[in-house]
């Protein structure tokens, strides 16, 4: 039986009540004190007190405080007035458990509604983180874009300026060239003018020259003979060489590609482009960064780290749906699913994990071993836990050293024998 708190002073004003209430060597928490506009109650058990008040009180604005061994209460009347009494006198019991009951009904609905309202308040936050991530992607994807387009500007300046001053050394060089054949003619006409003087020899006391005899006919004249200028062949007249390359995707050199990877590459193009015009009706409104697997991947990550499961999960299906040759979508999914408890899922997605990392091979013992592990986690929350302890056992095989999948097989083992012993 509790005991009843009949021990208590009050005072009033128009608008304020006080009121205090000794604990009698009890200890008092906010927890043991319950308040409404009618209704008041501090249960420390074993001690009770129970008032339904005279009038109306503000409840949202009264306060309570607990020192030195009392709770002093300060409650603001709804209407200001001078209360004959604290509690109603003479009320019938149905009465006072009509207040009490309501009261209880309306302290429920306000929790009620707060909790509505603190859930509404913590999905706007994480909506405004998501917002403000993406917004912060774009800005970082658009610094990149201007970047590579100052870059691509400047690059194409240079090309200009080195197109140019190629023309002008074109330029200078034909100059040069005429310039030297000019000056070859004119040491042609030099040598041809000495061999012409060489001809003429003096007689002594006369002016009359004699001619060297020449070859030929006797009716040619001498000046026609050696003015003659040898015949030179004209300059060589300018073209243009077409040269024909292979055409490539890419733009390094055939000598220096990868023809391997970029064969796999285009394949992989390829393979999403078919699947985006196949699901075009449904992946029109996408972004084209959306559209990208590994984009996707890396949002999905980005929700898995701040605990938004289903939102990581939905990444990684349309990632998977745009190219569902990725081992790590299924491995991250299936971590994701372990978190939402959806077991069958995590074995599935585990498992297809593990048929496309093959063929075994140590760039992919990591994730090899997360398959292993979360698969295992799966079937032993499932009490599979013979299935589990196989997964366990292929992941110690192939990372031996690790101490964390140790423990948790000998736990398994430890739980198999409880189970074979309780049996």
């Amino acid at each position: 039986m509790p005991v009843w708190l009949r021990e208590h002073r009050w005072h009033q004003t128009l608008t304020t009540l006080y009121l205090s209430l000794p604990l009698r060597g009890a200890r008092a928490t906010p927890a043991n004190i319950f308040c409404t506009e009618r209704y008041l109650k501090v249960s420390i058990p074993p001690f009770l007190f129970e008032a339904i008040l005279y009038a109306p009180i503000d409840d949202t604005s009264s306060t309570a405080k607990i020192r030195n061994g009392n709770i002093f209460f300060t409650l603001y009347k709804k209407e200001p007035a001078m209360w004959d009494s604290l509690t109603v006198e003479n009320a019938d019991k149905e009465k006072l458990q009509y207040i009490r009951e309501n009261a209880v009904l309306k302290a429920q609905e306000r929790a009620k509604e707060e909790t509505e309202a603190k859930k509404v308040t913590k999905q706007e936050h994480k909506n405004y983180a998501l917002e403000a991530t993406m917004k912060l992607e774009e800005a970082e994807r658009k610094r990149i874009e201007d970047l590579k387009e100052k870059e691509r500007q400047k690059v194409t300046k240079e090309l200009e300026l080195w197109k140019n001053q190629q023309k002008e050394a074109d330029k200078y060089k034909s100059i040069q060239k005429e310039g030297d054949l000019n000056k070859e003619i004119w040491q042609l006409k030099e040598r041809k003018n000495e061999k012409m003087n060489k001809t003429m020899i003096p007689n002594e006391g006369t002016f009359k020259t004699k001619l060297k005899p020449t070859k030929g006919h006797g009716s040619s004249s001498m000046f026609s003979q050696n003015l003659k200028e040898e015949q030179i062949p004209a300059p060589r007249s300018a073209a243009t060489i077409k040269v024909n390359f292979t055409p490539r995707v890419f733009p390094t050199a055939l000598r220096e590609s990868r023809v391997a990877e970029e064969e796999e590459w285009l394949h992989k193009q390829a393979e999403a482009r078919r699947t985006i015009s196949a699901d075009l009706s449904e992946l029109e409104d996408l972004k084209e960064e959306e559209k990208n697997p590994d984009w996707l991947k890396d949002k999905g990550n980005k929700m898995f780290a701040m605990g938004n499961y289903l939102a990581a999960v939905n990444a990684y299906n349309l990632a998977v749906r745009l190219n569902n040759k990725l081992p790590l979508l299924y491995l991250n999914r299936a971590a994701c699913h372990l978190k939402l408890r959806n077991l069958h899922k995590a074995i599935e997605d585990s498992s297809k994990a593990l048929e496309l990392l093959t063929p075994p091979v140590p760039d992919n013992e990591n994730a090899r071993v997360k398959a292993y592990v979360r698969r295992g986690t799966a079937f032993c929350q499932l009490e599979l836990y013979t299935e589990g302890l196989q997964d366990y056992e292929a992941a110690l095989k192939i990372d031996p050293k690790n101490k964390n999948i140790e423990k948790d097989a000998e736990k398994i083992r430890y739980l198999i024998q409880g189970t074979m012993q309780g049996s």
